[in-house]
């Protein structure tokens, strides 16, 4: 039995890599901010990954979907692979992390909002400590541009991300269940600790 559910969530965790490695190609066509700030929509899978299965997982799917777009299509380098892992982890565990503690609707919203917040903040420690050498600019330009672009993009990145992330969370699991590709406790095992059913406590 073990093995089966083990080989089900490989299953899951190779579905999601694909669809964020998808959702990544197609981000490329939205115009970049001031030239190198690319929207990524495979954050929204990684998260939704998370909240099902648990942190650990959507840091795998968050690996190996940056790994793909790398090889595939990335253009920018070794750089841009950790910067896609740490942008798109730093959101999505934070946020699997405290939804994993109590499944319910505002641990969900919680948790985006704190998955937003660590995500901008791990952004603006990154663009200070690597953007200058990858850029070939001045430390202080790049801290003059944190106010005026690297926040508010990376805020404004992580805010649709959540709200894409709640739309279609039930939708996807639901699609995962008919499939028997996942388990009602897997997602719900401490859910039920909220209500008759678990119907109305998580998203």
């Amino acid at each position: 039995m073990k093995k089966k559910i083990s080989a089900k969530k490989i299953a899951v965790i190779g579905m999601f890599s694909a669809l964020g490695t998808v959702l990544a190609l197609l981000g490329k066509v939205i115009p970049s901010v001031a030239g190198f700030l690319d929207y990524d929509p495979k954050d929204v899978i990684v998260c939704i990954c998370g909240f099902m299965l648990g942190p650990i997982y959507s840091f795998a799917v968050s690996l190996i979907s940056s790994f793909i777009e790398f090889i595939w299509f990335g253009s920018s380098g070794i750089i841009g692979f950790f910067m896609n892992v740490i942008s798109t982890a730093s959101f999505a565990c934070t946020a699997a992390f405290i939804y994993k503690r109590k499944r319910t609707f505002k641990k969900a919203i919680i948790g985006l909002v704190v998955g937003v917040l660590f995500m901008t903040a791990a952004m603006v420690l990154w663009n200070v400590i690597v953007t200058p050498y990858y850029m070939h600019v001045p430390r202080e330009t790049v801290i003059g541009m944190l106010p005026t672009v690297f926040i508010p993009f990376n805020l404004a990145k992580g805010t649709i991300n959540a709200i894409l992330t709640v739309i279609l969370y039930k939708p996807l699991v639901k699609a995962l269940r008919r499939m028997r590709l996942v388990e009602e406790r897997e997602i719900r095992k401490t859910e039920e600790k909220e209500g008759n059913d678990g119907e109305n406590t998580g998203i």
